[in-house]
């Protein structure tokens, strides 16, 4: 029953996507050209890949607000270090190790201290990105600079005409799904998220593994830093007070993965991905202010949720307090 759902709400996504991009082709004369196509990847593919990260925690019944921040902070840490006169390698593990602490931070708060997910990524994150304003980085954008180009490889050089963020993206939702469906962690999170309390009394490790989850949601976030930072040669610190985060649970919840926990798969995310990136290049093509995007977007937001409640509603195993 909960297969047929979850397709369900991928065809209607699909076709309203479809239906979209019909509207799109016939009455903007920019919209159906090839490059506008990789561009509209393009600029979707770190959402997306953030939406990965995303989805792991949404699938196990929890949130993660902190991703932004872990977008920015670890990768503007790599160029700012290395622009500091540290090495590549130094400056890489450093920005590596950052969201690995942040990860098992969320996980151990959420887990072992039972607070509430919402508030234990708010904070986090909130605190990360003051960490950044602070104490990391004396411009709002950090830098490339020629040292790093060793690691160009994450973002710049196009493989066959193809964006590197649209192939890092792809090759993040292969791995993701891999994960997911072969092997047993994977199988962890899903019962899980379907039920906690079942979950533990059938032996699994429900607590190391929510901070597991979190840990690897933070370096799925860290990893689409670094592409993002390879692509467009630079870090864009305020990236943390956008409405970015927004945008990734869009994706996830409009893709048809249950914010009940225990139901949805990466294909979830690439359907979602696929009809944000549509409605957001043709509001740009229509020159749409940002400010009239965000109405937009929050209107698509509140009916995916209610669509959320209605396909999967809560029963007494789900509506469990402090979940999120």
């Amino acid at each position: 029953m909960n297969k047929r759902v979850l397709y369900s709400q991928q065809s209607v996504v699909l076709i309203i996507s479809f239906l979209l991009a019909v509207s799109f082709t016939i009455f903007l004369p920019k919209f159906p050209t090839v490059l506008n196509a990789i561009a509209l990847l393009q600029n979707v593919a770190i959402l997306g890949i953030l939406a990965l990260g995303m989805a792991v925690i949404v699938i196990g019944r929890g949130i993660d607000f902190s991703m932004v921040a872990l977008l920015v902070v670890p990768s503007g840490l790599l160029l700012q270090m290395v622009q500091n006169g540290h090495s590549v390698p130094v400056a890489f593990l450093a920005a590596t190790c950052l969201p690995l602490v942040v990860g098992v931070l969320n996980g151990w708060l959420i887990a072992y201290i039972e607070i509430p997910a919402l508030f234990t990524t708010l904070g986090t994150g909130i605190f990360l990105a003051g960490l950044g304003q602070a104490v990391f980085f004396p411009l709002d954008v950090v830098p490339w600079v020629p040292q790093l180009n060793i690691l160009e490889w994450m973002g710049s050089n196009p493989i066959l005409g193809i964006p590197k963020p649209i192939v890092m993206f792809g090759l993040a939702a292969a791995a993701l799904t891999a994960f997911l469906r072969m092997t047993q962690y994977g199988k962890f999170i899903y019962a899980i998220g379907d039920n906690p309390h079942g979950a533990r009394t059938t032996g699994i490790p429900t607590r190391p593994m929510v901070v597991f989850m979190y840990t690897l949601s933070a370096l799925i976030a860290a990893y689409g830093g670094f592409v993002m930072a390879a692509a467009i040669h630079s870090m864009p610190t305020r990236i943390y007070n956008s409405t970015m985060i927004y945008d990734v649970v869009l994706i996830v919840i409009i893709g048809g993965i249950a914010m009940t926990g225990g139901r949805g798969r990466v294909s979830n995310v690439l359907t979602g991905t696929l009809l944000i990136g549509i409605l957001l290049n043709g509001m740009t093509i229509l020159n749409v202010s940002y400010s009239a995007q965000n109405i937009v977007k929050g209107i698509v937001l509140l009916v995916a949720l209610l669509f959320d409640t209605f396909l999967n509603p809560r029963n007494e195993d789900t509506a469990q307090q402090g979940d999120v």
